[in-house]
């Protein structure tokens, strides 16, 4: 295969499943990696795709959210161990908030059933799964609900947030890096999110490590807003010290 065809295959992959992952893409082709990430170069300079951690996403879809069921099939092993690690912040707490997303939903069902806790959610999966725990007084924001994630936004979501002190949020997020804090493509739902933030005594984001430099449309919060990022090993140590000396802990399951 030539390089252009190549490149093209490459766009071609990116559009139809939204990213290209270098490791898995060089061992389909027979190619060494750093071809891979040669020919992305080439197609990033043509505006065509955009470089995140470890392979691309096409450029024509920053704005693109896949809808709850597809985001849950992606790096599930992962969010399971991030739902995990981040149970130890519960410790001590009674308050919790915890954001529409997979990762945050393999979270909910988790919590513990032998103490109490009040859940605020502006998710209907995650309050659905949580509405007949008798050791949990759930509390459901209201608002719009986004068919693409089934989360309540807009002002009905935002005004009882400004209204809210909780122990801990666990929040969500579609991109995050150094550069551009955390980001998602809906500015309702990043509204939402930053209310999320201003309402809470320590924020920890539950992030799996492809979301790591794939920037989105709106950025609600900035790394030095969070206290703790819980990731996985797919994100570098370098990468992992680059973005906690932009402010928060970063664990990596």
């Amino acid at each position: 295969m030539y390089a252009a065809e190549r490149q093209q295959w490459l766009l071609n992959r990116a559009r139809d499943d939204g990213r290209v992952d270098v490791a898995a893409t060089a061992e389909e082709l027979q190619v060494t990696p750093e071809t891979i990430r040669r020919d992305l170069g080439v197609l990033e300079r043509q505006g065509l795709v955009r470089r995140v951690h470890g392979g691309a996403i096409p450029a024509d879809r920053l704005d693109f959210e896949p809808a709850v069921g597809q985001r849950d099939a992606v790096s599930a092993a992962e969010k399971e161990r991030i739902a995990k690690a981040a149970l130890g912040e519960l410790d001590g707490r009674h308050t919790v908030l915890v954001d529409a997303g997979t990762t945050t939903a393999r979270l909910a069902t988790l919590l513990p059933t032998d103490r109490e806790l009040t859940v605020v959610t502006n998710a209907l999966p995650i309050a659905s799964m949580l509405a007949a725990r008798p050791n949990i007084t759930l509390r459901l924001l209201g608002g719009r609900v986004r068919g693409t994630t089934m989360a309540t936004v807009d002002d009905w979501t935002v005004d009882t947030l400004a209204t809210l002190t909780v122990d801990v949020a666990f929040l969500g997020t579609n991109g995050f890096s150094a550069d551009r804090g955390l980001t998602t493509p809906d500015p309702a739902e990043a509204a939402a999110k930053r209310a999320m933030i201003g309402a809470a005594r320590r924020v920890v984001v539950l992030a799996d490590a492809t979301k790591h430099g794939a920037d989105q449309f709106v950025r609600f919060g900035r790394l030095d807003q969070v206290d703790l990022l819980i990731t996985d090993t797919g994100l570098g140590v370098d990468d992992a010290a680059h973005l906690e000396a932009a402010g928060p802990r970063v664990v990596r399951a």
